[in-house]
C-alpha cells in the first residue's frame, strides 16, 4: 500500500463535494494536452500510475482505477485543487472491468468479478473482496472481462471469444471457419454476455443467463435508464488481407470492418464470426473464412444492422451514460466511448485515439452520428505504430459533479474534463 502523502485510512479532511459551476477547480493551461471543444477545459487528476484501465468515481469523489497488471489505485483530491494528492494501491490480480454500485465496488479480474465494501469517510475499502463470478474462461487473447449493471440492479458480465473470426489456423492464410458443431460447443462459453445476481458469492458461468451471443469481444457496454436496455460497441475482427489477400488490399485491411455499436436486448446475436459490417459499402458481409470474397453479402435479416458503425480498429474501451448536468443539456443522456486507437492499420497511419459522443434522443436511442469529444491523446497528427502514441484512452466515466474523467494505460494519466464556458 503506498500514498502520495500519509494519512491514515478515515479521511478526517475531505474537501467538501460542492455541486455546481463554482466549485470547479482551476484546469491546466495546456488542458493536459488533450483538444476539447469550445467551453470545455481539462486538468491532470494524476500521472504516471502505469497501465490503467476502466475507472469508477464514488459518491464522495473518490477515484479508483482497475490497472491491468496490479490491482487497484484509489485517488482523492483532499484539498479541493481537483488534483490528487492522496493514492493508494489495493487488490490483486490484473484486469479490466470496475463499477461502483450503492456501497460497493465491484471489479473485474479476467476470470472473475469481486466486490469490496465501501465508506463514505474512507479512501480505501474495508476488508477483504467477496468474490460473485469465479472460473470465468481465461485464454490469453481477449480475456478482460468487462461488466454493468441493467435498471433492477442485476450483474451483466462479457466472455470474450479467444479467437479473431473461428478459423482454423486463425489469423493465418487460407484460414477455414468452424465447422457448426464446433462454432456451437464454443459459443457456449464465450462470445456472449452473462447476467448473474450482483449480491449472491460464488456464482459460476452455469449459474448465469446466457443473455446474448456470436460477438467477438465487447468491453464498451452501459445501460441507457431511459430506453431501459443496453447498448455495446463490437470490436471488429482483424486481418483481412492476411486471411485473403486475393480478395482483400492493403486499403481493405485498413478500412474494414466497421467496430458496432448494437442495442443488446436478451437473445441478442451479433453476427460473429460468419460476418461483418462493411462500413464503405453500409453492407453485412460474409467473413473470407465462411466463404466470403468482398463481394458476398450476408442473408438479409439474420444478423442486425448496427445503429452506428465506427471506423475499423478503433478498439472501443469503456463506455459510460452521462446523466449530468455540468455540461451543457444536449449531453444530458448521451454517451461517451474511449477509443484505446489501432494497431493494425499498417502500413496506413494508425487512427481512432480519442474519446467520442453520441447524442441520444428523448427516447434514449442515439440521435444521428457520433462527434469528436475528446482529441490529441496521440501527441501529434500520424503514427504508424501505436507505440508512438503518447497516450492511448481507455476508460471514461462521470464523477458526482457532472465532470468526466479519463484514463489511458500508456502512461497513467487520469484527466478531469469540465465545463467552464470559457474560451481560450
Amino acid at each position: 500500500m503506498s500514498s502520495f502523502l500519509r494519512f491514515a485510512a478515515p479521511l478526517l479532511f475531505l474537501a467538501p463535494a460542492l455541486p455546481g459551476r463554482a466549485a470547479l477547480p482551476t484546469p491546466d493551461a495546456d488542458d493536459g494536452v488533450i483538444k476539447l471543444p469550445p467551453g470545455f477545459r481539462a486538468l491532470v487528476v494524476a500521472d504516471n500510475l502505469g497501465p490503467a484501465r476502466f475507472l469508477a468515481v464514488a459518491p464522495n469523489g473518490a477515484v479508483y482505477a482497475k490497472m491491468r497488471n496490479k490491482g487497484i489505485t484509489a485517488l482523492r483530491d483532499t484539498d479541493g485543487d481537483g488534483r490528487a494528492d492522496m493514492k493508494e494501491t489495493f487488490g490483486v490480480g490484473g484486469g479490466t472491468g470496475i463499477a461502483v454500485r450503492g456501497d460497493w465496488l465491484y471489479y473485474s479480474t479476467n476470470d472473475a468479478v469481486y466486490r469490496y465494501k465501501l465508506a463514505p469517510d474512507q479512501l480505501l475499502p474495508a476488508g477483504h473482496p467477496e468474490r460473485i463470478v469465479k472460473g470465468l474462461p481465461d485464454e490469453g487473447q481477449h480475456e478482460s472481462k468487462s461488466f454493468t449493471f441493467d435498471g433492477d440492479g442485476r450483474l451483466l458480465v462479457e466472455v470474450g471469444s479467444p479467437s479473431n473470426s473461428f478459423g482454423n489456423p486463425d489469423r493465418s492464410p487460407g484460414a477455414k471457419g468452424g465447422s457448426p458443431a464446433e462454432l456451437a460447443k464454443f459459443l457456449q462459453t464465450h462470445g456472449g454476455f452473462w447476467r448473474f445476481d450482483p449480491e449472491k458469492p460464488d456464482q459460476t458461468q452455469a449459474d448465469g443467463l446466457h443473455y446474448s451471443t456470436n460477438h467477438r469481444h465487447v468491453l464498451a457496454v452501459a445501460w441507457n435508464p431511459v430506453s431501459q436496455t443496453f447498448f455495446v460497441v463490437m470490436m471488429g475482427r482483424d486481418q483481412l488481407t492476411t486471411v485473403d489477400s486475393t480478395h482483400y488490399s492493403v486499403d481493405d485491411n485498413a478500412e474494414l470492418p466497421a467496430e458496432e455499436m448494437h442495442i443488446l436486448r436478451e437473445g441478442a446475436q451479433l453476427g460473429w464470426p460468419h460476418t461483418y459490417w462493411d462500413p464503405l459499402k453500409k453492407a453485412r458481409m460474409v467473413a473470407p473464412e465462411y466463404g466470403g470474397d468482398n463481394q458476398k453479402r450476408a442473408e438479409p435479416g439474420r444478423w442486425p444492422d448496427p445503429l452506428i458503425a465506427f471506423p475499423a480498429h478503433w478498439a472501443p474501451l469503456q463506455m459510460t451514460y452521462y446523466a449530468g448536468n455540468q455540461f451543457p443539456a444536449r449531453f444530458r443522456g448521451g454517451m461517451f466511448i474511449a477509443f484505446h486507437g489501432s494497431w493494425n492499420r499498417g502500413p496506413r497511419p494508425q487512427k481512432g485515439y480519442k474519446v467520442v459522443f453520441i447524442p441520444f434522443d428523448e427516447k434514449g436511442m442515439p440521435r444521428g452520428e457520433y462527434e469528436t469529444f475528446a482529441d490529441g491523446f496521440a501527441g501529434r497528427d500520424e503514427i504508424t505504430s501505436p507505440r508512438q502514441a503518447r497516450f492511448r484512452p481507455t476508460g471514461v466515466t462521470m464523477g458526482p459533479d457532472g465532470s468526466l474523467y479519463v484514463t489511458d494505460d500508456s502512461k497513467g494519466r487520469v484527466w478531469r474534463i469540465i465545463y467552464t464556458g470559457e474560451t481560450k
